[in-house]
């Protein structure tokens, strides 16, 4: 029978780890599908991985890792689909608001031979205003720069183990999983899913957390942002000519004032568009930085046996 891995990257997560291990566990149980658990511990400093450990202990089916300090969720995704043995690979949040029981729709589609089962979100569950309208400016211009529509996607999704492959054959240490996941390509379907409530712990992103990681998703996946200094260059160009024009005009009529103002107003904006252009270009040559470096995504300080 075919087997299924189960990659659940975990934060400080001590207060959901065993109920994850336990209800996912017996989802795919009941549903006679062969399975692991893949926690990877991303660096908490609370007990998650020593009950990752304890967990290992008591059933053969859970395995973890451990990574020497955190290193971000994009990093433990990738560590989980590097050491998953199974012939399909999923990826599920420890606080399951992911349900478990798509992961068996997952599978089946998988059986049906789906290579890859995107979950999309038919809700988002209990979220301020700004962080939806947020979340829906960040994947609003994600989707147009791939084409596909992303505003309800998530990191909840199942993969082929050539897919996996394929990711895993990337070179690139800034990664934004679940666009590459639509990158790759194969036969893809998706299944539908509501964002359950979290049942212990709290949520570990903070609203400037989210805006960090958009920033490095979008950074890391397209170079439209330099394209936009372009955009900023020519319209600073357009108003310049129109506020020369004004100019020249009230000269020739007589009216012209003193132009401390208009000289004021032009630094300003053109003082600006050259700072914005500076930090685009600063944000990709940190990134051109961090590539050439050649370090590695993470770093596993310690496994759990089977691993």
């Amino acid at each position: 029978m075919a087997l299924m891995s189960v990659v659940i990257p975990s934060y400080n997560e001590e207060a959901n780890v065993a109920r994850a291990a336990e209800v996912i566990g017996k989802t795919l149980r009941e549903a006679g599908i062969e399975y692991e658990l893949v926690f990877v511990s991303d660096g908490s400093k609370d007990t998650t991985f020593a009950i990752v450990k304890e967990l290992s202990e008591q059933d053969v089916h859970v395995q973890g890792i451990q990574f020497s300090r955190n290193f971000g969720k994009e990093a433990a995704v990738f560590a989980g689909l590097e050491v998953a043995k199974g012939d399909c690979v999923a990826v599920i949040d420890c606080d399951l608001q992911h349900p478990p029981a798509t992961l068996v729709e997952m599978y089946k589609l998988w059986e049906e031979g789906y290579e890859v089962v995107e979950g999309i979100k038919s809700s988002r569950g209990k979220e301020s205003l700004i962080h939806k309208m947020f979340v829906g400016i960040f994947y609003g211009i994600m989707s147009k720069l791939m084409k596909l529509d992303m505003n309800a996607t998530s990191d909840f999704k199942l993969m082929d183990r050539k897919v996996v492959d394929a990711l895993l054959a990337l070179t690139e240490k800034n990664t934004f999983f679940r666009a590459l996941s639509f990158w790759v390509g194969f036969r893809s379907t998706s299944v539908s899913f509501e964002v359950q409530e979290r049942v212990a712990g709290e949520s570990k992103w903070s609203f400037m957390g989210l805006v960090k990681y958009a920033i490095s998703n979008t950074t890391s996946f397209t170079t439209v942002p330099l394209q936009f200094i372009t955009g900023i260059g020519f319209l600073s160009i357009i108003f310049s000519v129109i506020v020369g024009i004004q100019t020249l005009v009230k000269y020739f009529m007589g009216t012209a004032v003193e132009g401390f103002t208009t000289v004021i107003i032009l630094l300003l904006i053109i003082g600006g568009c050259i700072m914005v252009s500076l930090g685009i270009i600063g944000h990709y040559l940190a990134r051109i930085y961090e590539e050439v470096k050649g370090r590695p995504r993470y770093i596993i300080s310690e496994r759990t046996r089977g691993i």
